[in-house]
């Protein structure tokens, strides 16, 4: 499955998940998405237990949107609990 745009979700809250789903991904290769991924970025992430099957997550990007992108491009990353809060606070 190529890069794929989703549908607009509006299931953010107003603080990051503290669900099992990691809620920020560090960015390890951009490996054929070039354009859309960048090394070494941090990721806010949304849970989408569709895409795990798929081995994909769904992340956002600069502009808000959400995309899937294979999860081999990513590694989950635990922040402590303020810098998540302040993290999340940037994007939305």
């Amino acid at each position: 499955m190529k890069h794929t745009a989703s549908e607009k979700l509006n299931t953010r809250s107003s603080t990051p998940s503290m669900t099992n789903d990691p809620a920020f991904w560090l960015c390890i290769s951009n490996a054929d998405y070039e354009v859309s991924l960048e090394p070494r970025k941090v990721y806010e992430g949304l849970p989408d237990p569709e895409a795990q099957k798929m081995g994909m997550i769904r992340v956002i990007d600069e502009s808000g949107e959400d995309y899937l992108f294979p999860a081999s491009l990513f590694l989950p990353i635990a922040l402590p609990h303020e810098v998540a809060v302040a993290v999340h606070r940037l994007a939305v």
